[in-house]
């Protein structure tokens, strides 16, 4: 069982910036994937980002240019540095990653709320 735990989220005005991160209790170098995805209220969770182990990452179309994740393998955290936020990015933020053993695991979610 790998556990999840996110920080960073909260509120900021358009045009604003966070950073989201993600610590898992996973051994050093044993998550193959780690992402965020993101679900707003009536809508389905959405990839947003995710990165593997050897750094390759695709993001969706949404976020690209202002979006950036990044891992430190030897913590097994991710980081989601966020800029130029609009409103339509408010949604909870989840963490996930996919260990090379199989499976995958999401943290509890992390609230993101853009608004002036």
């Amino acid at each position: 069982q790998v556990q999840l735990v996110e920080s960073g989220g909260g509120s900021v005005q358009p045009g604003g910036s966070l950073r989201l991160a993600c610590a898992t209790s996973a051994g050093t170098f044993t998550i193959n994937t780690m992402g965020w995805y993101r679900q707003a209220p009536g809508k389905q969770r959405e990839l947003v980002a995710r990165i593997s182990v050897r750094g390759r990452t695709n993001y969706a179309d949404s976020v690209k240019g202002r979006f950036t994740i990044s891992r430190d393998n030897a913590k097994n955290t991710v980081y989601l540095q966020m800029n130029s936020l609009k409103p339509e990015d408010t949604a909870v933020y989840y963490c996930n990653a996919e260990p090379f053993t199989g499976g995958t695991f999401w943290g509890q979610g992390t609230q993101v709320t853009v608004s002036s």
